[in-house]
């Protein structure tokens, strides 16, 4: 049980690390008038934050779900 809440805790500052390096839709030429509706798809680096932040975030459900089942009542 508490090798679950320290994958937890990990977990946690993971999912915070790689929202917060990803980058912002749009940048600053948007404020001077740069054209924001062109969709750009995500390539390279972005593109794996963008998944790694979805895979964390699932595996840090699954161990919250496995931390109320393990946890006694």
């Amino acid at each position: 049980m508490k090798t679950l809440q320290i994958i937890q805790i990990t977990l946690s500052v993971l999912i915070t690390l790689s929202i917060l390096l990803q980058q912002k839709g749009s940048g600053l030429g948007a404020a001077f008038g740069g054209d924001s509706a062109i969709y750009s798809s995500r390539r390279g680096a972005e593109k794996l934050l963008f998944i790694l932040t979805i895979v964390f975030s699932v595996a840090f459900v699954g161990v919250a779900l496995a931390l109320l089942v393990v946890q006694p009542a």
